[in-house]
């Protein structure tokens, strides 16, 4: 183990969220040294880790379905001087991911925590989408009933971030269509991967685009702000200039 690399404590190391490159120096380094990975899913860091030509040191699993489990035993080799970084399948580690409570008690038990800057899918789409970005806020998974995400979506007055499923995205653009057609939006897809795709416009524009069109891959979502969180001023705003369909509405600069 390198000392000045990977010291006693957990280490909070995001990974590419689709391009092998975006994997940073210091990353490439901290995997290297410390003396444990807890990951998302083995098979996958291990094949991460493969790819970036990495020995591997010992992995154990962490998700949503045994952190509470994990946690305990991974507390004790913590307190006995260990080295961990924590990774998840893509991104930054706790960030809609697993990882939250490890995080918790490390910091509850004054155990050093150091997070690493890199990849994060929710900070990619805000830039990409061309929204304000100056006040967002993100909202993780988007809820899988409709009127939840209907609420979610409808009055929030800084721009909004969102992850959403491919299957469901374009029922989700539809709804917000129905209420708010003039709310500029951007859907970014496999962002970084082979096949990126940002598409802008009005909410009423890509709920047409989406018709009949099914999407793959990785989705988020990016909402202009609802300017005073009124469903029907954004629609009436996009129906001033009278012909064609809604115009994507941005705050001016």
């Amino acid at each position: 183990m390198t000392d000045e690399v990977a010291f006693a404590g957990l280490h909070i190391c995001p990974t590419p969220i689709g391009n092998l490159g975006d994997i940073t120096l210091r990353a490439l380094q901290l995997l290297g040294a410390v003396d444990l990975i807890a990951c998302e899913d083995t098979r996958r860091t291990g094949r991460l880790l493969s790819a970036l030509g990495i020995k591997a040191p010992p992995l154990r699993s962490l998700h949503d379905h045994n952190e509470r489990s994990r946690v305990p035993g991974l507390l004790a080799k913590l307190r006995a001087g260990a080295s961990i970084a924590l990774v998840s399948d893509a991104g930054m580690p706790t960030i809609s991911d697993p990882g939250y409570r490890l995080l918790r008690a490390c910091i509850e038990e004054g155990i050093p925590v150091d997070v690493l800057p890199g990849p994060s899918a929710p900070i990619t789409a805000l830039v990409a989408s061309g929204m304000p970005p100056a006040q967002f806020c993100f909202l993780g998974f988007l809820p899988r009933s409709r009127s939840a995400r209907a609420k979610a979506l409808a009055t929030e007055q800084r721009t909004l971030v969102a992850f959403e499923s491919a299957e469901r995205v374009a029922g989700t653009i539809a709804d917000l269509a129905a209420l708010q057609p003039g709310r500029a939006v951007a859907l970014c897809r496999e962002l970084t991967k082979l096949h990126q795709e940002v598409i802008r416009g009005s909410a009423a524009e890509l709920a047409e685009k989406l018709v009949d069109h099914r999407l793959r891959g990785e989705v988020v979502l990016v909402l202009a702000p609802a300017e005073g969180g009124s469903s029907e001023s954004g629609g009436a705003r996009a129906r001033e200039g009278g012909r064609g369909r809604p115009r994507a509405q941005l705050p001016r600069l």
